[in-house]
């Protein structure tokens, strides 16, 4: 074999990565030295990414995008798989009780709907009057961009580029992207107004903010975990363990759609892209069967030790958060949104306005006494990520001491559950005129009805018995 850099095929990916990583280093350090950069509130990965388009477009760098739409489409599964295989610790304290825990999920999942429905309105809209070519379903790329981030911009814009939205995927990286621009943007000016208002009082966040706490073995290492003195690294099982769940996933996935197409190729054409699309909720899902499973072993002491390690799986999901954003937004091709600056512009200053004015009213009923920090952490979450809703409710709650940051947890566990509609009425909307019609009145009427779950209050007192 030969080893020389003749050997494309060999080093390749190796030169990518490379150059994704210099290129996150070089985002951190202008985030960290940076003052005019630091204030932004931008994340690292958010501003990596632009950095990267740019260099991609001044033709300083040059980089395998398709190798890019792969980390960022795996990434997304990867993340979430991590995430969902971390172990619940009976002790843990939370500081957010079960009812909103649930009008959180319920509040995540109506800004989607409401999203959704201001974006099919504006495409709807052009494609009948200036935009007549207009891909009428393209409205959802709102939602899922601003209110899911990157990865969902990317594969749900795919999918519907395979239905006929030419420059589908571009259109969503870019709605995601401009989501982050929004929540940094947006949360920043509200922050200042606030502040000079004497509203509250924004705390000053050091590059080494909550570094100096005080930390014990538990941080890393749970009592039921293997041994240090084990055999194999800890890193490598819960390595091992997300890529053996992703497995499973693909399998299914691939029995499944294989299936239907033999069967029911009609079916098949409907719901395969759309199920593919969603491969980390597949992931999602057997992460939570092996958890299961492993729970019963230890039960009927087949299995002695607990094989996750949660500050490993959280480290490694951040990691695989932090590359989806990096090479999502990087893979944006300007050429491609030719012809539909109109619609992106516009579902852009609209999605951001009524995303605002939505969370303004809700936290002020379900964050009571701390409202201000409910909103900034859910507005940032859903026009960008967690970790921009993190960043910003930073700024006025560093030691968090209120429950925002946490909410922003429970919240999006629960949304799963209120998440599966829409999940559905996304891979419905483009088959046809008449059902984007449809699912544009679902989601006004799915937004009703969580809306009535978020301010009903005899919803309350069945929360309440429910926790109870």
């Amino acid at each position: 074999m030969d080893y020389s850099a003749a050997n494309v095929e060999l080093w390749n990916s190796i030169l990518q990565i490379g150059i994704i990583a210099f290129i996150v280093i070089i985002s951190n350090v202008l985030r960290l030295k940076v003052p005019f950069v630091k204030k932004t509130l931008m994340p690292t990965a958010v501003l990596g990414g632009f950095l990267l388009l740019g260099l991609k477009y001044l033709d300083i760098i040059r980089i395998d995008t398709n190798f890019l739409e792969i980390l960022t489409y795996h990434c997304l599964g990867i993340g979430f798989i991590a995430l969902s295989l971390r172990v619940s610790k009976k002790d843990d304290s939370s500081k957010s009780d079960f009812r909103t825990a649930v009008k959180s999920g319920a509040t995540i999942v109506s800004t989607y709907s409401i999203q959704g429905v201001v974006g099919l309105l504006v495409s709807i809209f052009l494609a009948y009057t200036f935009m007549p070519d207009l891909f009428k379903a393209s409205g959802l790329l709102l939602p899922m961009g601003f209110g899911q981030g990157p990865g969902q911009g990317n594969n749900i814009g795919s999918s519907y580029e395979k239905l006929g939205f030419a420059g589908g995927r571009s259109f969503g990286l870019a709605i995601a992207a401009t989501g982050f621009i929004v929540a940094c943007l947006v949360g920043v000016i509200y922050l200042n107004i606030g502040a000079k208002k004497g509203k509250f009082k924004r705390h000053s966040v050091s590059q080494n903010s909550g570094e100096n706490k005080s930390v014990t073995i538990e941080d890393f290492l749970d009592k039921d975990e293997l041994p240090v003195s084990h055999s194999i690294d800890r890193l490598t099982i819960q390595i091992g363990l997300i890529f053996l769940v992703y497995m499973v996933t693909y399998l299914f996935l691939w029995g499944f759609t294989s299936f239907l197409s033999k069967k029911a190729p009609a079916v098949d054409k409907l719901v395969s892209s759309m199920l593919w699309g969603f491969n980390f909720l597949f992931g999602t899902l057997f992460a939570y069967v092996f958890k299961l499973i492993s729970k019963g072993f230890k039960k009927f002491k087949v299995m002695r030790h607990q094989y996750q390690n949660n500050y490993l799986l959280n480290r490694i999901s951040g990691l695989a958060f932090d590359v989806m954003i990096v090479c999502g937004i990087g893979t944006i091709n300007f050429e491609d949104l030719k012809g539909l600056w109109i619609p992106f512009i516009i579902m852009s200053i609209l999605g951001g306005l009524v995303t605002f004015i939505h969370l303004k009213i809700i936290s002020k009923k379900i964050y009571k006494g701390y409202e201000e920090e409910g909103f900034l952490s859910m507005f940032g979450m859903l026009t960008g990520t967690i970790s921009s809703g993190v960043l910003l409710v930073r700024e006025i709650d560093n030691n968090f001491e209120t429950p925002a940051a946490n909410n922003l947890v429970t919240g999006t566990s629960t949304a799963v559950i209120f998440g599966i509609p829409i999940i559905v009425l996304v891979g419905l909307a483009p088959k046809s005129t008449g059902m984007t019609f449809i699912v544009l009145g679902i989601c006004l009427a799915y937004y009703a009805c969580l809306m009535a779950i978020i301010f009903s209050k005899t919803n309350d007192k069945l929360l309440d018995d429910m926790s109870a």
